[in-house]
């Protein structure tokens, strides 16, 4: 997140160097490999058991530790790179986008288009924060609105319930119009001015995430039945669905480069990165896999959606939502700094205020509309990550180096293994965006027809 942590100007050499080997006010190891984990671990992985069950019981888990391997290595291709530009710049840190840019102007016949690089990353930084920002929407509505339908059955005995799903006895509004009660708290949520002042909210939303995952882990362990007969591998229209969900779980290459520069011994941020992502990629995997096996077909777009309707698990779904919730904000900030400053800085200082809240205000109800138009919280999620974490995560890293590095004698295996992963990502871009556009118009065909012989029957 290249808001978060904009590079300073660049200083002498003495004081660069001293800033690479670290400050005392920055980050420590365990404090970076913290912010690391939040950055990866969010939606992505509770909608990581439908990703296993497009790709198959076999397939998904294989799958899901390849495209690990792939997106540690880019994260690590850009931080090289931004090690070796702001070397060469005489900078301190760089940015995403501002690794790219630079790394463009090291193409001689690129070299006059070397500001679209870094407004092309800022691009795809705002389409995937504010698509995260559409998919927490789906996402409490869609939870809150199950805890809501199923509140009058609910029980504090979690033995008796039997099927594996919460089941819907009290039927409610539409799943979009819980969106647009959420969407006024929303606004006043990002009107916060710093976000030091939701830092003790992210605490405490932290550790409810953290114990919601425990006891959906717990509960899916324990009520896989045998024998497993899943399918070992999907259907292969269904994979592009996996891919983009698997990327969407996998993309926090924007806060790679603001956590290393942050930190007080940057040298170390390897070490971080390979742990961190480690334990991100297990999780992916586990949940991911032992999820599926315990719902089977029946998996939702959100594992939280089949847990059962018992108050021990209608409190996990809070307790995410409100963590979720408070995300938002943090997702939010991204684009907000990267668009309104721009805008209040062409208006007069008493105005800089009310345009400020009035873009924040307008940029929320774009989502939100966003998440009203489409609300299908596993198409969002693949269609998001497809589009936007793709090129993000995949695509522009390889060919970073490509340019970084290009006078310096790349060998052609690497140009070759860069261009492999490049066009793999592409490839997934486009599959991966066809898919989920075409489910979401099949299931919106679908609900018309299902709602205009419902009506014709009354």
């Amino acid at each position: 997140m290249d808001a978060l942590c904009p590079s300073p100007p660049g200083p002498s050499r003495p004081e660069r160097n001293y800033e690479r080997m670290g400050e005392r006010t920055g980050t420590t190891f365990f404090q970076t490999l913290i912010h690391l984990l939040k950055g990866n671990i969010g939606t992505g992985l509770l909608g990581l058991p439908l990703a296993v069950k497009n790709a198959g019981l076999v397939l998904g888990p294989i799958s899901l530790l390849v495209m690990g391997i792939i997106a540690v290595h880019c994260m690590r291709l850009l931080v090289k790179c931004s090690h070796h530009l702001s070397e060469k710049m005489n900078r301190p840190s760089l940015s995403y986008g501002e690794a790219v840019q630079y790394g463009i102007e090291n193409v001689s016949w690129l070299r006059r288009h070397s500001h679209w690089g870094k407004r092309i990353v800022d691009l795809f930084l705002i389409i995937t924060q504010l698509g995260f920002c559409c998919v927490y929407f789906v996402f409490l509505s869609d939870n809150v609105k199950q805890v809501v339908e199923a509140a009058n059955t609910t029980t504090f005995s979690c033995a008796l319930n039997f099927t594996n799903q919460t089941n819907v006895f009290v039927p409610s509004f539409d799943s979009r119009l819980y969106m647009l009660c959420f969407l006024p708290f929303i606004v006043l949520l990002v009107f916060t001015p710093n976000l030091k002042y939701l830092a003790p909210l992210s605490l405490v939303a932290n550790l409810a995430m953290s114990a919601s995952l425990v006891l959906i882990y717990f509960y899916s362990l324990t009520h896989i039945t045998y024998p497993i007969n899943l399918p070992k591998v999907g259907r292969a229209k269904d994979y592009p669905l996996f891919f983009g969900t698997a990327i969407f779980a996998f993309e926090g290459i924007g806060v790679v480069l603001p956590l290393e520069n942050k930190m007080q011994r940057p040298q170390r941020f390897t070490l971080v990165l390979f742990l961190g992502m480690g334990i991100v990629t297990f999780l992916y995997i586990s949940l991911g896999t032992i999820g599926y096996m315990c719902f089977g077909d029946s998996i939702g777009g959100s594992i939280t959606l089949n847990l059962p309707n018992c108050w021990t698990y209608q409190a996990v779904k809070l307790l995410y939502c409100f963590g979720i919730f408070i995300t938002f904000a943090l997702q939010f900030y991204v684009p907000a700094e990267i668009l309104i400053p721009p805008l209040t800085a062409r208006v007069e200082q008493r105005w800089e205020r009310p345009v400020d809240l009035l873009m924040r205000t307008a940029l929320v109800i774009i989502t939100c509309a966003l998440a009203v138009l489409i609300p299908e919280l596993d198409l969002v999620i693949s269609l998001v990550g497809s589009v936007s974490s793709s090129f993000l995560a995949l695509i522009f890293p390889p060919l970073l180096q490509l340019a970084v590095f290009h006078n310096d004698g790349l060998s052609p295996l690497v140009s070759i293994k860069n261009l492999v992963i490049s066009v793999v990502g592409f490839i997934g871009f486009l599959a991966g965006t066809y898919i989920a556009i075409e489910q979401i118009i099949a299931r919106n065909v679908q609900k018309h027809i299902e709602a205009t012989a419902s009506y014709m029957v009354q």
